[in-house]
């Protein structure tokens, strides 16, 4: 598990007001709740912050959170943008105890597609069901991303979540609840098969108007 170390300061001030009032000096508002603490808002430079969230493990790995010279272990649940504008509106970190199982979503890294024989096959359409999954696993065992090598990826094949292969310590608890989870994550069919689908899916049926069924008489 890498290490990734965000600084913060606490604030006092709360509401709207407060907020909007740090956006325009730079900072963004943000919250940390969980575990046996209270709540505690907190303000993070936005340059800094805006930099690190174009990073993969900026979502789904542990940070250590530096509150005033206080560092705390957290992920990430919630970030809010500004609908166009290249601002972080609000943050949400969630404490994270180190010795007890969480839940968090990793992002998928296909490798070796191209060199498949699927993927070498011209008339062959691959696509990628899932991009991340919802993992369980003890805090040191997060990993940043999941690889999934598909360079023996042939046409027809299915690549299912079951057929993952996980690091150490990691379960993907959507297998525990039936054989109905175990869903396609990726799939190598002919471009052909698709399109026949495609055409062949049931076209809505337009009743026809009184004013037709007269002329027919």
């Amino acid at each position: 598990m890498s290490e990734h170390t965000l600084k913060a300061t606490g604030r006092k001030v709360e509401g709207k007001g407060a907020s909007r009032r740090l956006r325009h000096a730079a900072s963004i508002p943000a919250i940390v709740y969980g575990g046996k603490s209270e709540p505690k808002a907190i303000q993070l430079d936005h340059e800094k912050i805006w930099l690190a969230q174009q990073n993969e493990w900026f979502y789904s790995s542990i940070l250590n959170l530096d509150i005033d010279g206080t560092v705390e272990a957290v992920l990430l649940r919630d970030i809010q943008r500004h609908p166009f504008k290249q601002i972080i509106m609000h943050l949400d970190f969630q404490r994270v105890d180190l010795n007890a199982a969480l839940k968090a979503s990793v992002p998928l890294h296909f490798i070796g597609q191209e060199g498949s024989p699927a993927g070498k096959s011209a008339d062959v359409v691959i696509t990628h069901e899932l991009n991340e999954v919802t993992v369980s696993c003890l805090p040191r065992d997060l990993p940043e991303f999941i690889e999934i090598d598909l360079s023996n990826l042939k046409v027809g094949d299915i690549v299912h979540l079951s057929d993952v292969k996980l690091p150490k310590g990691v379960e993907l608890p959507e297998l525990k609840l039936g054989k109905e989870h175990d869903v396609a994550v990726v799939i190598a069919k002919h471009g052909r098969v698709e399109a026949e689908e495609t055409a062949e899916a049931p076209s809505a049926e337009v009743p026809a108007t009184k004013a037709a069924k007269k002329d027919e008489k």
